[in-house]
Order: structure tokens, then C-alpha cells, then sequence
């Protein structure tokens, strides 16, 4: 007998009286000490299987099948039987930590929690085994960390946090939905080490939920591709990677971006420059705010970047890549020489500055954060054409159509607001409020790390395409290496601030000079 065995599962989710299949017919088991993944795209119905599991779906879902954990059976067992299972044997480690983690408390009191509620431990007792937990899971001095909230913590010290909390009760099975997807590469690295050193020293069975198939391999003993609610595929995972049968894998499996970019003409334009770039953020203490020191976010960075050119920039969470590129734009204060098509812009006022805002654009991560939720589609490409005034002889409309169709979007749905699309086609609206306004420059900021595979090769294509089209300059800030490879022609190397290595993509990535590189090379497999 498996320890969690999933038999025949049907999910379906009520709304205005009509009934929405999301999971249909789902089979599969995990056994101790064993990793099974659950890959697919989004929507594909696996964080919907995993919730399933434990009761955690919504009121609206309507749960059929069997799910069994070690021969118990848990769709339609009572509360107190639920909540005695779940986060004590079966445990969740989720996406993002922030949103996870409660905001208002500090790591020792949320870890305490749990301790007191599943196991009784409370006190001196449950602080030892908190310290022990962090120690355990690569928390540096964590008794300096028990007082900080999780604000104060970076993004791979709260996933520590999360996984430490997952663990607190030694549970049988783990489920870790999408646990490193916002991490860098040597961050997610290291969690994904941690997460198989636990489970062997621990014997748990693990439910492995993501979209990126790079991970599957290094972790997982078997894979289950999900496509609309449905597995389609399984088995052990060399085998799906060596040989897939079905279509939809083989499709998975082929969507990585590949090829370089087109070469640019050897007489192109400087579109931007920095000379010597550094942005320091004073460290200001005491009643009257004395400077004590600076946060060096930027230091001395030099950098080009011609029309129809894209320079990529990676290093970890922290390094100063998203801070250069706002200085670069004069969003943000800095020191150094900033040039735009060689006119020094750092004495420019804010009407000269509007000019520069046209031409320089950005497209950011989170395509949902960054949409205004109660504009339609329309009304957040078009809010810019008015402000620079572009093309005043076109009636608005006209030019959304004109931009959509070139980004790849259905122009009937133009009326519709930014949660009745897709993640990709989000990002895809993103990108067409930036090209209506015709830039000169792009800044991508992790423009693909929340899409899907197949997604991100798309967006990869359209960036491209367009690229190609309008001879646009791109700063490409990723800390996915495989999208930067295939989208860039230059790759700036940044480590707390400093730049520590630049050059030709195919160069840096075939023979990097400084260690720095070739670790954040090795931990992008």
C-alpha cells in the first residue's frame, strides 16, 4: 500500500449555477521516500490535485474519487481528522513565501504555532527545536533571526523558513507547489539540494508541483504531465525524458528558448551609456538621521547598449541589476555619467525628462501587479498616447489594434479588464503599452520567470520579432540563464553592486573568467 494514493480524483468549481471541470479523473501514488512530480502549464489543474489531498479546496469544489493517505480516507473525512493531518503528515511548502508567511508576526512566533498546536511543545523547549529546525535547514545564526519578521528576510531565507515550518511536525508526505520558481539560480539550487537531502534523511514521500522540467530532472523519481485536468503521461522520469510518447510532453519538453538573437549592423547607434554609474543609499541612525554609512547597490558600473542590441543582466536577488537599469532611466538617483543617444540627461529637468520617458520603457515581471484591474485591455495600452502625444492624427483605438496584432493579441478582446486573460497574454499587454509608444529602449525586468515553458518561448519569439522590426535596444534583467543566452548579445555580470564580469553572450557563457559566473552557470545546470 502507498503512503498517499490518489484514485480516479474529479474536481469540478460552481459559479452562477454552472459547473466547471478542472480535474478529471486523476490517478496517481507516492510512496515514502519516493519524489513524484506533477508537471503541466498553468491551469492545467495540479495545484487544484495537491489542495484536493488535504480538504483545502474552496466551497464552491465539488470533490469526487478517492484520495487515501496511509489507507485512511480523506475526501469527506470530519475536520478534526483533516486538521490533525494536515501540516503534521501531510505538509505544504507553497510558491511564494511572502504571501505565506504572516507579515505581522515575527519567524519564532509563527514557527511556535505550529509546534504548540500539533505537538504541545511550547516554551524554552519549542525555541530549541525552532533554532534546530532553521540550523537544519541553512539558516546562518538563526537564534539572530528568530525576532525577524518576514519582510527582513530575503527571498531564499523565507523559503528556508517556509520549508522549516513544513517540517516542524516530521510529516510522511511533502507537497511543494511551485517552491522555487521567483528564487535565482544558485538560491534555487540550493533549496532544491536541501529539499532532497531532507526527504532522504527523513524518509518522507514528496509531491513535486512545477512547470519547469529542468527541476524534474534533477529531483524527481516519477513524472505525471497534467493537460487539462487530465494526466496524460507517466512514468519513471528518465524514461519521460528519454522517450515521451505523448504529443503534449514531447511539446513540453521541446519548449525551451533556444537559438541568438540576429547579429546588429557594426555602425549601430549608442542608444545608452553610463560611465562610472553608482547608486549609494545612505544608512541614516540616531534622533537626528546622521549618515553612518551607505548601501552600495550600484558601484561604478560602465555600460552600452546600441539599437537592435540586448544586454542581458543576471546575479542573484540583491545585486544591483533592477537598481542600475532605473538609474539608467532616471527613475531613480545616482552619481556617474547617463547619456541617451549622446546627450548627457542628468541635469535635465522633469519636462526634458518626459521626452526620455517615451522613448525609454519598462516591462516588469508581474504583468498582473503592474495592470491596473479596473482598466480594460484598451484603456492601459492607450493611457500613454495621450501624455506624449504620439501620433495625434490617429484616432487611439486604431493604434491598439495596430499594437495588439503585432504583440500577438486578439484585438475583439480589447474590452476585456487584465483577469480575464491569461498570464502570458498579460505580459503580452505589458509589452504592447510599452511598443505603442515606440521606444528606443526596452527594460525587460524577469519578463518570463512567472510564465510557463511553452509561454516563455513565445514571449522569447514576439521580444525577438519585434526587436528585429524596430531595431529596439533591450536591457534584459533575468536570472534565468537559458532566456538570457537566447535572447542576448552582450551578458553584464553583477554580485552585491559591483559588475564582475561582461562580454559577448557566447563567450561569457562558453568560457567564463571569474568564479562568480561559472557557479551561477553550474547552478542553472
Amino acid at each position: 500500500m502507498s503512503l498517499l494514493e490518489v484514485n480516479d480524483l474529479r474536481v469540478s468549481f460552481r459559479q452562477d449555477g454552472q459547473l466547471t471541470q478542472a480535474v478529471k479523473g486523476v490517478s496517481f501514488t507516492v510512496d515514502r521516500g519516493e519524489t513524484v512530480a506533477l508537471v503541466g502549464e498553468s491551469g492545467s489543474g495540479k495545484s487544484v490535485t495537491a489542495l484536493s489531498t488535504v480538504s483545502l479546496l474552496a466551497g464552491s469544489a465539488e470533490v469526487e474519487g478517492s484520495v487515501t493517505y496511509d489507507g485512511q480516507q480523506m475526501i469527506g473525512a470530519d475536520e478534526q481528522r483533516l486538521q490533525q493531518v494536515r501540516g503534521n503528515d501531510i505538509s505544504f511548502i507553497f510558491q511564494e513565501p511572502m504571501t505565506s508567511l504572516n507579515p505581522l508576526h515575527t519567524i519564532e512566533k509563527q514557527m511556535a504555532e505550529s509546534l504548540a498546536l500539533h505537538q504541545g511543545v511550547v516554551g524554552s523547549e519549542a525555541r530549541i527545536r525552532i533554532i534546530e529546525l532553521l540550523n537544519k535547514v541553512g539558516i546562518r545564526d538563526p537564534q539572530d533571526r528568530l525576532d525577524s519578521y518576514p519582510h527582513q528576510l530575503s527571498g531564499g531565507q523565507r523559503q528556508r523558513v517556509m520549508i522549516a515550518m513544513a517540517l516542524a511536525n516530521k510529516p510522511d508526505v511533502l507537497i511543494a507547489d511551485e517552491p522555487t520558481t521567483a528564487l535565482d539560480v544558485t538560491i534555487q539550487a540550493q533549496i532544491l539540494e536541501l529539499l532532497a537531502e531532507l526527504q532522504k534523511s527523513e524518509n518522507m514521500g514528496m509531491l513535486f508541483i512545477t512547470h519547469d522540467l529542468g527541476i524534474v530532472r534533477r529531483i524527481a523519481d516519477r513524472v505525471c504531465v497534467m493537460k487539462d485536468g487530465e494526466i496524460v503521461e507517466t512514468g519513471p522520469t528518465s524514461e519521460i525524458f528519454d522517450n515521451p510518447q505523448h504529443p503534449y510532453t514531447q511539446k513540453l519538453l521541446a519548449a525551451e528558448p533556444s537559438g541568438v538573437p540576429e547579429p546588429i549592423a557594426s555602425d549601430a547607434e549608442v542608444i545608452a551609456h553610463t560611465d562610472g554609474l553608482r547608486v549609494w543609499f545612505p544608512i541614516q541612525r540616531g534622533f537626528l538621521k546622521r549618515t553612518v554609512g551607505h548601501v552600495k547597490a550600484v558601484n561604478d558600473a560602465t555600460i552600452s547598449v546600441r539599437a537592435g542590441e540586448t544586454l542581458g543582466i543576471v546575479g542573484e536577488s540583491g545585486s544591483g541589476k533592477t537598481t542600475l537599469a532605473l538609474a539608467l532611466m532616471r527613475l531613480i538617483s545616482s552619481d556617474g555619467g547617463i547619456t541617451y543617444r549622446d546627450q548627457d540627461v542628468r541635469k535635465w529637468s522633469t519636462r526634458e525628462l518626459r521626452r526620455l520617458r517615451k522613448d525609454m520603457q519598462i516591462v516588469f515581471q508581474d504583468p498582473f501587479g503592474s495592470l491596473s484591474p479596473r482598466m480594460t485591455c484598451a484603456q492601459i495600452i492607450a493611457e500613454g498616447l495621450a501624455i506624449h502625444n504620439v501620433d495625434p492624427h490617429r484616432a487611439p483605438r486604431d493604434l491598439v489594434v495596430e499594437v495588439m496584432q503585432e504583440t500577438g493579441l486578439d484585438p475583439a478582446a480589447m474590452d476585456r479588464y487584465p483577469h480575464e486573460f491569461s498570464g502570458g497574454q498579460r505580459q503580452r499587454i505589458a509589452i504592447a503599452r510599452a511598443m505603442v509608444l515606440r521606444p528606443k529602449l526596452l527594460v525587460l525586468d524577469e519578463p518570463t520567470s512567472a510564465l510557463d515553458m511553452t509561454v516563455q518561448v513565445q514571449i522569447v519569439e514576439l521580444l525577438r520579432n519585434l526587436q528585429q522590426k524596430y531595431g529596439l535596444a533591450y536591457l534584459f534583467i533575468s536570472h534565468d540563464l537559458k532566456v538570457v543566452r537566447a535572447m542576448s548579445h552582450q551578458v553584464l555580470v553583477m554580485k552585491q553592486g559591483d559588475v564582475v564580469e561582461m562580454g559577448p553572450s557566447e563567450a561569457l557563457f562558453e568560457t567564463p573568467q571569474t568564479d562568480y559566473t561559472r557557479e551561477l552557470i553550474a547552478a542553472a545546470g
